[in-house]
């Protein structure tokens, strides 16, 4: 603990270990306008005093909720009322209940197929029961819209590998996804940079998970890591695993795109 005057300050590392989060993650806070230092020293080192420290409780307490950074802000900035924002929120929620239980249902049907010897298949509206069909659509539609007629070329062979996946393949995408993640995720937090050789082996272990659904270049791989960070849902899944991973992945695909595809 520091002492300015007669006012507390901490730094970045002490509020980050007391709150038990990363000084990335309050650094991301702050670009953000969510939590902003008391100060910067001569150093650049931030510093928090206890009005910062306050706030950065309550945004704690908000994404421990499950609220997105977003209404999170509009909370504390009172722009938004935090009854109309949580009930939104429940809403969601449950919404978000009821497709998980059907998900759930689908991975279960997965199994028993795995355990029978996983010879057969499932049809792709099977495979996907539990998916949102309407955001998968809002998703389709925008990558035509953003990149032109050879993006509905590459959505129509991706649906066309989706069919042609047996059961256990389906359930192996799965894992394998939430494994890069679990990965970038390690790597943020111990500070590694995008363009680390670490980084840039699970990046290409990324890029060959998407290369199951269609074969992106170097432009559409970039591109991809760009809609991770501009789509508001894509950033709010990674957002959900580490405060700043979007960004993160984003950087390590334009690496590898340059540095591999071209």
């Amino acid at each position: 603990m520091l002492v300015v005057g007669e006012r507390e300050s901490w730094s970045i590392v002490e509020v980050a270990r007391h709150a038990g989060i990363t000084s990335r993650t309050l650094r991301h806070y702050d670009d953000l306008g969510l939590v902003v230092p008391a100060y910067v020293g001569t150093n650049g080192y931030r510093h928090y005093e206890r009005p910062q420290l306050l706030r950065l409780q309550e945004v704690l307490v908000l994404r421990e909720l499950g609220l997105p950074l977003d209404a999170i802000a509009r909370v504390l900035d009172g722009t938004g009322d935090r009854v109309a924002v949580l009930h939104a929120h429940r809403l969601e929620l449950l919404a978000e209940s009821e497709r998980l239980a059907r998900l759930a249902a689908t991975v279960g049907r997965t199994i028993e197929e795995i355990q029978a010897g996983g010879a057969t298949t499932m049809r792709p509206e099977e495979l996907f029961d539990g998916f949102d069909a309407e955001k998968q659509q809002a998703y389709e539609a925008e990558l035509v819209d953003r990149y032109g007629p050879r993006a509905q070329e590459r959505i129509d062979e991706s649906w066309r590998r989706v069919g042609r996946m047996s059961t256990d393949q389906a359930a192996q995408v799965q894992a394998d996804l939430a494994e890069r993640d679990a990965e970038y995720a390690a790597l943020l937090d111990a500070g590694v940079p995008a363009d680390d050789p670490r980084t840039q082996a699970v990046t290409a272990r990324h890029y060959a998970w998407v290369d199951q659904f269609w074969t992106p270049d170097a432009e559409a791989f970039a591109g991809l890591g760009d809609l991770y960070v501009d789509h508001p849902d894509f950033r709010a899944r990674y957002d959900a695993i580490r405060p700043g991973l979007a960004e993160y992945v984003r950087d390590a695909m334009a690496v590898y795109a340059l540095d591999q595809l071209i």
